[in-house]
């Protein structure tokens, strides 16, 4: 028997991914469906679904449990979800089909990625759904402007998945699935373990978070998102590439690996950084680490909002506990990484980290000093940030002006 944390509301996970004839089947009778494309957003959420990521859920939620969601963080049946999985198109599109009918999920490639079932459509408010979710309306937010490009109508209904796209094979030996993870949890002998979430390379400070999570748990799953983000960020590729290196030149062997996960962000700081614990459930780990800003943008959030809302739900809305850890960074007179937990030293004594500062000074092409990052991960970031610089240069030189 399994001594991992069980799946989120459910003893078993809940997999929608068809497989051999029965996927063939389906696909060769959604050949014929009327059609909905995915957003970016939208395609990941289908895939989670597909692997069980999403355990409970079995497809887009219709209006009561997306109110319910925005309102009170649960679906209507009262199980714990922090923000909506919704799907949306058009008001001309949706006029034209059909509750009870089975409806094709195509990505902007055109592939077939699965099929829902419908059984509601229903318009919602985007403006409550944002103030809720992400606590602005500002579209300046890039989550906010996710929701506000939504179509008009949303479409409800349980789904059967497809593909999981190109993450199995552009990022083979990364991309994991839950049942994936969770054996390679049980192979090590793993029974607790810190899933540390990442959009980017990861700095000193990352390193050191880890490194305390070693140090509670059996061991930390580094994880990091493979969808889309914002402009600026670092492209999961090499992304990947600087983790691993840090990996295998920093931690001891066997108390750290690297996964990726299907999704794009949304930048809803607190409520991400649930959903975050909450999937994290799912793929087998008992904690998750939480520190400065998680899953923020910009100043929209207080950099420990993300461990307070912890504090706001329910004691059993979440078997996955936070491991709340306080702004960390390098200290002079330390001569080590520390926090404020930890150092007692003043403000002029410490190097602030952090990953918008990182990426600041490598695309200025500026000095990144030894305590801010290991070296090996900077020539891997330097590596990419030439190549986007090299790349400027030939437009420049085709087109006779900058693309900036």
């Amino acid at each position: 028997m399994s001594q991992l944390v069980k799946p989120h509301g459910s003893d078993t996970l809940k997999i929608l991914l068809l497989e051999g004839s029965e996927r063939e089947q389906a696909l060769q009778a959604a050949e014929t469906l009327p059609k909905i494309t995915l957003s970016s957003r939208e395609r990941g959420d289908l895939i989670m679904f597909g692997i069980g990521g999403f355990t409970p859920l079995d497809g887009f939620m219709g209006k009561a449990d997306w109110q319910s969601v925005c309102d009170n963080m649960t679906l209507a049946n009262g199980v714990f979800w922090p923000i909506p999985i919704t799907l949306s198109t058009d008001a001309a599109t949706a006029e034209g089909l059909n509750e009870g009918q089975d409806v094709a999920l195509v990505d902007e490639s055109g592939e077939i990625m699965g099929v829902l079932t419908l059984t509601e459509k229903y318009g919602i408010d985007k403006a409550h759904e944002c103030q809720q979710v992400f606590k602005t309306t500002d579209e300046e937010h890039p989550g906010v402007k996710m929701v506000m490009a939504q179509g008009e109508v949303n479409l409800a209904g349980p789904v059967k998945v497809f593909s999981q796209g190109e993450f199995p094979t552009k990022y083979a030996g990364i991309y994991m699935t839950p049942t994936e993870t969770r054996a390679m949890f049980e192979e090590k002998g793993w029974k607790t373990v810190a899933a540390f979430q990442t959009r980017n390379p990861m700095h000193r400070s990352h390193e050191h978070l880890a490194k305390i999570a070693i140090e509670i748990c059996d061991g930390v799953m580094v994880h990091s998102l493979l969808g889309n983000l914002k402009p600026g960020d670092i492209p999961a590729e090499v992304r990947q590439e600087a983790i691993g290196t840090l990996i295998d030149k920093y931690f001891v062997k066997n108390t750290v690996v690297q996964s990726g996960y299907p999704l794009d962000m949304r930048y809803a700081g607190p409520r991400e950084a649930l959903l975050h614990a909450l999937f994290r459930q799912n793929y087998g780990c008992s904690h998750l680490i939480v520190g400065r800003d998680h899953a923020g943008v910009g100043d929209y959030y207080g950099p420990f909002d993300a461990h307070h809302i912890f504090d706001e739900i329910a004691d059993d809305a979440l078997i996955t506990q936070p491991l709340k850890i306080d702004w960390t960074f390098w200290c002079d007179k330390c001569g080590t990484m520390a926090s404020m937990r930890t150092c007692p030293h003043e403000a002029e004594d410490r190097v602030l980290v952090s990953g918008t500062k990182l990426r600041k000074l490598l695309s200025e092409g500026g000095d990144v000093p030894d305590n801010f990052s290991r070296p090996e991960v900077l020539e891997v970031l330097r590596r990419y940030y030439e190549g986007l610089q090299d790349h400027e240069k030939v437009k420049v030189e085709l087109t006779g002006h900058s693309a900036r």
